[in-house]
């Protein structure tokens, strides 16, 4: 079995984890533990729970963004004022994770450090222009969420670094932001593709702004922001829809896997790119 140490400060979490470079930190665990099971008996990996570290549990407001604890439950993102007041998209996202046990236990900064191109908050915290904060014997810094994740399970996270805050910027929220996700069964599903959609319309009718971003499509989150400029401008009507849904069907780049093939994932990415802009006249 594993050892599990179990700091409840953060600077005694980053001694720990110094100590034993090789430790793996968790908070809920949701993700970790499934994929350490099979582990090869006697060499199991030393773990280090961060779920009682004070530090980072929590929401707080500060001036110019809300901060979110990395070890903070999905449940209580998905109660807190305060994020339903400035990230409501995030709030749809994470009432989608899992089922009421699994959003009590796993974490916003699990999902993100998963770095799983199906993670269910990514996508809106694209859209969010979140901010990772990352603490270390040597000091703090911050990464845009873009920068953070580079690839399926990989992330610029470094050797004795832990996540400490998800960083999002307080600002005017859009008119129409809409997440979803599509998955082989209703509930507890893993998304065989994910959508998230933010736009506001000016005085005649014509996007103004919209920021798109698609999960399970790629590599990473996929944003196209050449046809986000291209919309700019345009009314919302047959023609631009037309014109989005081929541009991202020409823009993702899926794989096949057990869920679903690259052909379909890429037909329902545009399926929900056009389905998010045709309601904007609606």
């Amino acid at each position: 079995m594993s050892a599990v140490l179990t700091p409840a400060r953060l600077d005694e979490a980053l001694r720990l984890l110094a100590e034993n470079p090789a430790a793996l930190a968790m908070a809920g665990a949701t993700d970790l533990l499934v994929r350490r099971r099979g582990a090869i008996p006697g060499h199991e990996p030393v773990l280090l729970s961060l779920a009682h570290v004070a530090e980072l549990q929590g929401i707080t407001e500060e001036a110019a963004f809300l901060a979110i604890g990395a070890a903070t439950p999905f449940s209580r993102i998905i109660a807190d004022p305060l994020v339903h007041r400035y990230a409501p998209l995030l709030v749809q996202a994470a009432q989608t994770i899992g089922g009421p046990a699994i959003r009590n236990m796993a974490t916003l900064g699990g999902n993100i450090c998963t770095a799983s191109p199906a993670g269910d908050s990514l996508p809106p915290l694209y859209l969010l222009d979140a901010r990772i904060e990352l603490a270390s014997p040597a000091g703090e810094r911050a990464l845009p969420i873009a920068a953070f994740i580079l690839g399926p399970g990989r992330t610029a996270l470094e050797q004795g670094e832990l996540v400490t805050r998800i960083l999002l910027p307080k600002a005017p929220r859009f008119p129409r932001e809409r997440f979803i996700k599509t998955g082989r069964r209703k509930a507890l599903a893993i998304s065989v593709t994910s959508f998230a959609g933010r736009a506001r319309l000016d005085q005649d009718g014509r996007i103004a702004e919209i920021r798109m971003a698609w999960g399970s499509v790629g590599p990473t989150v996929v944003r196209l922001p050449a046809l986000e400029t291209e919309l700019v401008g345009a009314p919302v009507h047959a023609a631009t829809v037309e014109r989005v849904g081929l541009a991202v069907h020409q823009g993702v780049a899926p794989i096949s896997d057990l869920r679903a093939s690259a052909g379909y994932r890429r037909l329902v990415a545009a399926n929900l790119a056009t389905q998010f802009v045709e309601a904007l006249g609606g």
